[in-house]
């Protein structure tokens, strides 16, 4: 199973959360990024339907696959 972690950090004279290299938008706090943090990793792992997803890679390839609705991954929430 795959695990998602979404960190608090401080950013743009403010606070956001961070998935990978990917940073959300700029809170005022870091209660209300961690919030919005939390809010986001709930809804990662709520199930659905099956789903057909495209997507980029890297090295600028596109690839077509099926998400599964029932293959959620594990989400945590640091700082």
């Amino acid at each position: 199973m795959t695990k998602i972690t979404y960190k608090i950090v401080e950013h743009d004279g403010g606070w956001a959360y961070r998935v990978g290299d990917t940073l959300s938008e700029t809170f005022a706090t870091h209660d209300l990024a961690r919030k919005a943090a939390e809010r986001a990793a709930s809804e990662q792992v709520v199930g659905g339907s099956d789903a057909g997803i495209s997507y980029e890679d890297q090295q600028g390839r596109w690839h077509d696959e099926v998400s599964h609705g029932d293959d959620r991954p594990e989400t945590e929430v640091e700082g």
